[in-house]
């Protein structure tokens, strides 16, 4: 049931709702078992819902949850599943502190030469999270090592997207780092990778942005605008993904041109409006407070302190919202150099405090990613130690367990030798039995064999006889008298009909009694043909119109020749009962299956009769003891001037 739930919660034919419900009901039931590795498997599988759900905090508590019974149950794939998980939702809200520790804790129960995307995508995003706190060694060790991994998996599209990914970010920390000849190898290596992958347009896009900003801090200017100006054809094509790219290129060329000293005034400050027009407009902050910073840079080489003081301040109050404490210090510098007096005092102090804070918030985060990786170690060499030492208890207990076997196998054994002797006569004797009883078996088989094949071998003998010899002997005298009927004399013709008449019921019960012999119900799959000859050849008979509903659900093989025989002879006899009482002109039959029961209808438009007043006749009576014999239930329902209704309904599989 369990399993069958997880499946459904999975069946993209389902709404979000409905596969979120299922995976809650197989969450419960999973609990009700109270086997951690079934729990587990079950609360995976509902987290992957509350993810698709976007239930993102009952999405982390259960991937917790599901972190800490794995490593109860020392299940290394499900740790580094929610582990990774939790990673990833740690990241996505920015809570770089615990996305690094679950990373780390992933990373721990990963074999030491695993070649797994997961195991490569923990390294990528460990590299990515220290690069973002400026932990610059460990980011490159950690992208390195990914990339090893990513080389050695087969090339696919996720594969080459990691790819570009971690060579990217060792652009970057090489950048940061002052080793520019290696970024740009790094750049010109993302770049590569971001071509192959499928929707990688705006990869290459940011690689050769990326690259550009490298020759920008190496002071060759022209080759940073050649490559900056290069993007902006390519707009049309990057607006819809990110519709700031353009924005953030032009305002790299204004910067750029600014930092050559080589520029025009007016051209650099157009650029760094329209740039900031469409940061404005899209509520782009982060580029809006750098246009801003740049703008008041610009206007510092003018010398116009009105304009430097306005964009500083903007600068400032956009670093404070989005806490870029780089932009603030820029800020605060420019203010400090138009401001005089004690105002200019202030913005120093400032700058100087917001250094000295940096240099601190810095030497924190190292020192707390480094604690997060000791405590990481510290449990990890805690939890070998309890390991060892189960492990030595569980030997010891293995020992007095086998010694205890070792003791009870002997016994056994010796228990078994002496009394061997004795079971094998016995075992001989009971051998001899057997034998004989299966021969016996055997002969009575081959016996009922025969039986069988005598009693169809004489049903069909009658049956040929009844209708080759009597019915056609019966048809000869009905053909004679039909034949003399037209001679004179009245009374003679009256009484030629009468028996003729007579002759005709005759000729109509042995076509019957021919028919019914002639009946096979050992085939089910031919049990449809069986009764539609019956329905055919009656309501010819009875001059009845008919309409016949046989449903194609019931596996006549799976029903018992009984069953068949009974619904056979109450259709048989209803049929004679509309026949000799209703004065019927239409009958209905119907035979379909409904929650496991074989429901049978004769539905006739005849004359009906009160069924409060009138006693059950003995066609009546014999179709309600052939429904009870097979566990069924009959209903007739019947009022004088509209007709009859029998209905039948018969357990399918009894």
């Amino acid at each position: 049931m369990i399993q069958e739930l997880i499946l459904k919660s999975n069946d993209s034919k389902f709404s979000l709702n409905e596969r979120l419900d299922y995976a809650i009901e197989s969450s419960k039931l999973a609990k009700q078992t109270e086997i951690d590795s079934i729990i587990l498997m079950a609360d995976r599988n509902l987290s992957l819902r509350y993810f698709g759900s976007q239930i993102y905090d009952k999405y982390i508590t259960l991937n917790r949850a599901n972190f800490e019974l794995a490593k109860k149950i020392k299940d290394s794939v499900a740790i580094t599943v929610a582990g990774s998980n939790l990673g990833s939702s740690y990241r996505y809200f920015r809570k770089n502190d615990s996305s690094y520790y679950y990373y780390s804790r992933a990373l721990r129960y990963y074999f030491p030469n695993e070649i797994s995307e997961r195991k490569a995508t923990a390294l990528l995003y460990i590299a990515d999270l220290q690069q973002i706190e400026k932990i610059y060694a460990g980011a490159e060790e950690a992208a390195i090592k990914s990339i090893i991994i990513l080389n050695k998996l087969p090339e696919t599209q996720s594969q080459l997207d990691k790819l570009w990914n971690a060579y990217n970010l060792m652009g970057i920390v090489s950048r940061e780092l002052g080793n520019y000849s290696k970024a740009l190898e790094y750049f010109d290596k993302s770049n590569k990778y971001a071509s192959l992958v499928y929707d990688g347009f705006l990869n290459e896009v940011y690689s050769i942005n990326n690259k550009a900003g490298v020759y920008r801090e190496m002071g060759e200017f022209d080759k940073a605008i050649q490559l900056y100006e290069s993007l902006i054809p390519l707009r049309d094509k990057y607006e819809e993904e990110d519709p700031t790219f353009y924005a953030l290129i032009i305002s790299n060329i204004a910067e750029t041109e600014l930092r050559s000293k080589d520029y025009s005034f007016i051209d650099v400050r157009n650029k760094l409006r329209e740039s900031y027009k469409i940061a404005n407009r899209l509520s782009d902050e982060v580029l809006s407070m750098n246009i801003a910073i740049n703008t008041s840079k610009l206007f510092r080489d003018v010398n116009q302190s009105d304009s430097i003081s306005k964009y500083a301040n903007q600068a400032l109050d956009l670093a404070n919202k989005v806490s870029s404490n780089e932009i603030k210090q820029d800020a605060l510098l420019l203010l400090g150099d138009i401001s005089e007096g004690e105002k200019g005092k202030y913005y120093l102090k400032e700058h100087i405090r917001i250094t000295d804070s940096l240099i601190s918030a810095e030497h924190n985060v190292r020192n707390k990613y480094a604690r997060i990786e000791f405590e990481t170690e510290e449990l990890e060499a805690e939890n070998e130690i309890i390991e060892a030492k189960n492990e030595q208890i569980s030997k010891e207990n293995l020992y007095l367990l086998m010694l205890s076997m070792g003791l009870l196998l002997t016994i056994i054994l010796v228990y078994i030798v002496i009394s061997q002797r004795a079971k094998n006569r016995k075992l001989y004797l009971i051998q001899l039995q057997q034998k004989a009883n299966e021969d016996i078996y055997n002969l009575m088989l081959g016996q009922q064999d025969k039986v069988d094949e005598a009693r169809a071998k004489e049903k069909l003998r009658v049956s040929k006889e009844l209708h080759d010899g009597v019915l056609g002997a019966l048809f000869g005298v009905r053909l004679s008298l039909d034949s003399i009927n037209f001679k004179e004399g009245k009374e003679a013709m009256l009484a030629r009909a009468k028996y003729i008449s007579k002759l005709q019921i005759i000729e109509q019960d042995i076509r019957k009694i021919s028919h019914e012999l002639n009946i096979d119900f050992v085939s089910g799959s031919g049990f449809f043909n069986i009764v539609s000859e019956l329905i055919e050849t009656q309501t010819t008979a009875y001059s009845l119109d008919y309409k016949f509903n046989f449903t194609d659900d019931i596996d006549w093989d799976n029903v018992s020749n009984k069953i068949k025989i009974n619904i056979y002879r109450i259709i048989q006899e209803s049929m004679q009962n509309i026949y000799k009482h209703a004065n019927a002109k239409l009958i209905q039959i119907s035979i379909s299956l409904e929650k496991g029961l074989i429901c049978l209808s004769v539905i006739d438009n005849g004359e009906g009769f009160d069924t409060s007043k009138s006693k059950k006749g003995i066609g009546l009576k014999n179709m309600s003891s052939r429904v009870e014999d097979i566990d069924g239930r009959i209903t007739f329902t019947s009022q004088s001037g509209n007709g009859t209704t029998v209905k039948v309904k018969i357990p399918y599989l009894n």
